[in-house]
């Protein structure tokens, strides 16, 4: 089950950003020529190895080459060369190494990236878990980004979903929060807590940042593909989610928010 593309999760992009005082740098992407800001675009870098891999959090020194296409996109890329060309003129080298399990390594990355994110809004009290307390919060008017696992049950999500609307003023509206494509167990070792089922924040900047974060995720991830497509054969083994959302059709970062439409590295030789 995918989410639809105008999906509300957060409501924190029709209100500046206090903490914000320049506009994010801009970076072109390799492969569609297209330029978007850093936050939005996942950057590659050369390890020592000559290997190429995900720097997501951008600090691998050197050169670095940008991409803002999604899994599908870059595994397309592969063909005639394409990618390979266009990395050997990003990194003014041809001397490096391509694995075919890149794409599958950028997705383990933004993933980990994004469950890293919700870890440290956790510890750092912006985030609450547990179907009362995120209730009590959604009514109260203080609920600014809602989550679930992929395993919770849709009868919860569609309790809290009301009462966020409630909250929020906005009854009849499509504010509702997103099934992550991950599950209880996951959720629950980000976040150093007991089953994890649900997750709400309360802090409007928290919100963003964690938007941001899986919003880049599942742009990536893109739409499941179909058996035995080029796709499928080269993405990475998963579980089946009954209500997973995991989709470039499911979000782009600045789609997470009301507003607009709504979502680690695995190499640390970058950190």
């Amino acid at each position: 089950m995918r989410t639809p593309r105008n999906e509300t999760l957060t409501d924190v992009s029709s209100r500046p950003d206090p903490s914000s005082k320049e506009e994010d740098p801009t970076r072109k992407c390799i492969l569609s020529r297209e330029h978007d800001s850093r936050a939005q675009l996942i950057r590659l870098a050369l390890a020592p190895d000559g290997r190429v891999l995900p720097d997501v959090r951008a600090k691998a020194p050197g050169r670095g080459a940008w991409i803002g296409v999604d899994r599908a996109g870059l595994i397309a890329s592969y063909a005639k060369g394409r990618l390979r060309g266009a990395l050997a003129r990003a990194f003014k080298t041809g001397e490096f190494a391509l694995g075919d399990d890149l794409p599958a390594l950028i997705a383990a990355a933004l993933e980990r990236n994004a469950l890293d994110r919700l870890g440290l809004e956790a510890r750092g009290g912006m985030l609450l878990t547990g179907f009362d307390r995120i209730e009590t919060a959604a009514r109260s008017g203080q609920l600014h980004a809602l989550y679930h696992a992929a395993d919770s049950g849709l009868d919860g999500r569609n309790k809290l979903a009301q009462a966020w609307r409630v909250g929020s003023d906005r009854e009849g509206s499509a504010l509702k929060g997103l099934a992550l494509p991950v599950e209880r167990p996951i959720l629950s070792l980000a976040l150093g807590r007991e089953n994890v089922v649900h997750i709400g924040l309360t802090d409007r900047l928290a919100a963003k940042r964690v938007s941001d974060a899986l919003g880049r995720w599942l742009h990536f991830i893109g739409p499941e593909p179909q058996p035995g497509s080029p796709q499928d054969q080269l993405r990475e083994p998963t579980a089946p989610c009954e209500t997973a959302s995991q989709g470039a059709s499911a979000h782009r970062p600045d789609e997470l928010r009301a507003g607009a439409s709504p979502a680690a590295t695995v190499h640390e030789e970058f950190e």
